[in-house]
């Protein structure tokens, strides 16, 4: 057997990933020496309870409650506990004491990240982090090194696995959007309180994190747009069939370079994906992520987006390009943030909207909506008209439009919408949505 320098490991977190990257460090100790030309010792692995249930057999004696001294006597801290604080300061000590650093945690890389790029770069250490975007799918090394000499131009996402599995089965059985929650929920899908995922906050997280990769600029948290999919329904989802989409939770990064200075828009929403579009196949809690570079042109990452020992891999992974990076000696690789594009709102990106109105069954009434469609520059690509039947005698009959516009401002758009929902010819705004992917 090689005689191998020794690395030691801290672990903070023993969750449903933290316990498999211990278990994975303990049982394929030699085959990653090989890999990463050092021996990863896992020095141990903090937590609030050394007692606490876990899903995987680990050795008692390897639990602490003393975070502090097990980083400070480290030479890589894998930070697999998640939320804001205490994280954050333990990576901070991590990386102040000369350790590198590994983390799946995207709610503190989209909040805090330029602070701990910072940190890292003052000590000539790394942050790595190829697990806090996409769980098992290798997407940032191909963001941060392979394409550093291209120029991306836009990110399409399904990086959220719970949205992803509910829009599915509504998609393929017809199911209500509470009735699929409640399944997603029981199969452990989705959590108790399902807002992260399902009001797109945990989407929005990792599309900062993509975006701040693919176009070398800082994007805070609060410049993404948000949007979630709670108000999607079934009668959306058929909609959305009949006319050759299908409805997915997308995170959208995009350069914008249309006739002024250049910039960048970062959003998250229910879009309407053509079903023959690589993201239109993406089924169950799977995730994508398509990317368009200038030179490379379209490349495609697909796989499971979350799970404890998926999620493993992609740490394991960075901890291995840890210790090779200690082998081999010198500063660590900063992030490139140089750029400094400014990031824009959602009004200024071109894209088209799918708009589902009620309307009166009567004759003008598409004269009237379309003409309030022109006075913002809105022109009508598609429409669709189905009459609504009377409830009794009494009741006029409705009717039912399907309005798909040409390219605008989503701004001019927007305001085009709030035209129509305060005319008198416009019973119900049903629905808009977005088109992405053509």
């Amino acid at each position: 057997m090689t005689d191998y320098r020794r690395l030691r490991v801290a672990l903070l977190g023993a969750g449903a990933v933290g316990s498999q990257v211990a278990s994975l460090l303990l049982r394929h100790g030699d085959e990653l020496a090989d890999r990463a030309g050092a021996r990863l010792e896992l020095a141990g692995i903090a937590v609030r309870d050394v007692d606490a249930p876990r899903d995987v057999d680990l050795p008692r004696e390897l639990f602490t409650t003393d975070a502090e001294m097990l980083i400070t006597g480290s030479d890589i801290v894998i930070e697999l506990m998640g939320g804001i604080e205490p994280a954050r300061s333990h990576i901070l000590l991590g990386l102040g004491s000369g350790a590198d650093v590994v983390t799946a945690n995207k709610a503190l890389l989209a909040t805090h990240g330029p602070e701990i790029y910072e940190a890292a770069e003052r000590v000539g250490a790394s942050v790595y982090y190829e697990a806090a975007a996409a769980g098992a799918i290798p997407i940032i090394r191909p963001l941060r090194d392979s394409l550093a000499g291209d120029r991306v131009v836009r990110i399409m996402g399904i990086v959220n696995g719970t949205t992803n599995y509910i829009l599915d089965r509504m998609d393929s059985e017809g199911a209500d959007f509470d009735d699929v929650l409640a399944d997603a929920q029981r199969l452990g899908y989705a959590e108790a309180d399902p807002t992260a995922d399902v009001e797109g906050y945990d989407a929005a997280q990792k599309a900062a994190i993509l975006a701040s990769l693919a176009f070398h600029t800082t994007v805070p948290l609060d410049a993404v747009h948000r949007e979630g999919i709670t108000g999607v329904t079934a009668d959306m989802i058929e909609e959305a069939r009949e006319a050759g989409f299908v409805i997915k939770l997308l995170a959208v990064c995009e350069r914008l370079v249309d006739g002024g200075p250049e910039s960048i828009s970062v959003r998250v929403y229910p879009a309407l994906v053509p079903r023959d579009h690589p993201l239109g196949a993406v089924h169950g809690a799977n995730n994508a992520v398509f990317v368009e570079a200038e030179a490379a042109g379209s490349l495609m990452f697909y796989g499971a987006g979350a799970g404890g020992v998926q999620t493993a891999s992609a740490v394991l992974g960075d901890v291995v390009s840890a210790a090779r990076r200690h082998i081999a000696g010198g500063t660590g690789v900063g992030e490139s943030t140089r750029a400094n594009l400014p990031v824009v709102s959602i009004g200024h990106v071109l894209t088209r909207y799918q708009i589902t109105l009620e309307v009166s069954d009567e004759a003008g009434v598409l004269a009237t909506i379309a003409g309030l469609l022109s006075d913002g520059g809105v022109s009508v690509a598609t429409l669709v008209q189905t009459v609504i039947p009377a409830a009794d005698d009494t009741d006029r009959e409705s009717a039912r439009l399907i309005i798909g516009t040409h390219r605008a401002t989503d701004s001019a758009l927007s305001a085009a919408v709030d035209r129509l929902a305060a005319s008198d010819v416009v019973e119900r705004v049903v629905s808009v949505l977005r088109v992405e992917g053509e």
